[in-house]
């Protein structure tokens, strides 16, 4: 045994010998007074009335508020000179929760064309971007995707889709196209796609492909089209989740203190998603508290990076590519 355990061992016997000898001093004390009828006159200790359950619950409350204001103010104007874009829609809210002010706002397809001019250092952008483009990085963990039915994702028809011979595609769509090609040729079927001219004109088509906030517009308001829900036909071909957003990085950039950020505001968002959906003002409370607790989840993990793997499987099988093999960074 080595001296120091020795001086150790001598130090924790002496100390336990002084509280014994403590207890012993007080039980004599005790015995003392009990024996002179002093023991009666000293007051009896009363124990505090425990906290109210309601009480309880306040004290946590005003302490998480503490603690959401200081991430919100750690992540003010943290992205320094960082140039960031991501969509102003609903289901990237999370996402940039606490650097809002920072972000630039642009659809998918215009975030693509900034990020492919160097305009940007990140973006938001559709999974395509960083498949169809061997330039960007992809942020690991974080990402915009649905296990099933996504609701803000679909192809509406007002006539089977076997008779499908053109659709109407949102412009700002990039991912869904692709993924809607996919899911068309699968069933042996390859129609034409256009650009739609404008959001009030998709109830006039027989077959439209609406994305974001519009879809929820269009699906939420009356309409007699049937929904074909991408995510959701996904899912019931493979079984596999479907990730429609990344945040792509500029490749050959240094970013480490960007990526922390962005996963920062990931996290920060995750965690006060019941804030976020108790006060945004998009459609009602119950809808946002379905679509972005249930519909949509904002982690890339193995599942999620299974299902990008049959994406691209896919896409090389029905000839819509080239594509390339996806880079993530932590």
């Amino acid at each position: 045994m080595t001296s120091r355990w020795r001086r150790r061992r001598i130090l924790v016997r002496r100390a336990t010998l002084e509280i014994d000898a403590t207890f012993a001093a007080l039980r004599l004390c005790g015995f003392a007074l009990k024996s002179t009828g002093m023991a009666d006159e000293i007051p009896k200790l009363r124990m505090a009335a425990p906290d109210s359950a309601e009480q309880i619950a306040r004290e946590l409350e005003r302490e998480q508020r503490t603690q959401n204001r200081e991430r919100e103010s750690r992540l003010e104007q943290s992205l320094g000179n960082f140039r960031v874009g991501s969509v102003k829609a609903l289901n990237a809210v999370p996402l940039t929760r606490g650097i809002e002010e920072q972000v630039i706002y642009e659809v998918p397809s215009k975030l693509a064309e900034l990020l492919r001019r160097d305009e940007l250092d990140a973006a938001l952008v559709s999974i395509v971007a960083p498949l169809f483009h061997d330039r960007y990085d992809i942020l690991d963990g974080v990402a915009i995707a649905s296990l099933g039915e996504v609701k803000s994702v679909f192809l509406a028809h007002r006539k089977p889709l076997e008779q499908v011979q053109e659709i109407y595609c949102d412009t700002a769509s990039l991912t869904s196209v692709a993924l809607l090609k996919v899911l068309l040729a699968e069933r042996g079927l390859r129609p034409v796609c256009k650009p739609l001219e404008n959001y009030a004109a998709a109830r006039e088509k027989d077959f439209v492909l609406l994305i974001g906030d519009a879809a929820l517009d269009f699906v939420l308001a009356p309409h007699e089209h049937a929904i074909y829900d991408l995510a959701g036909e996904w899912y019931e071909l493979t079984r596999l989740p479907f990730v429609f957003a990344v945040w792509a990085l500029r490749r050959g950039v240094e970013n480490r203190e960007l990526r922390h950020r962005l996963r920062e505001a990931r996290d920060f968002g995750v965690d006060t998603l019941d804030h976020i959906i108790a006060t945004r003002t998009e459609y009602t409370e119950a809808f946002r508290k379905d679509y972005l607790g249930w519909h949509i989840h904002f982690h890339l993990g193995s599942d999620e990076k299974r299902g990008i793997a049959k994406f691209i499987e896919l896409l090389r099988q029905h000839g819509f590519g080239p594509v390339f093999e996806p880079k993530f960074v932590t």
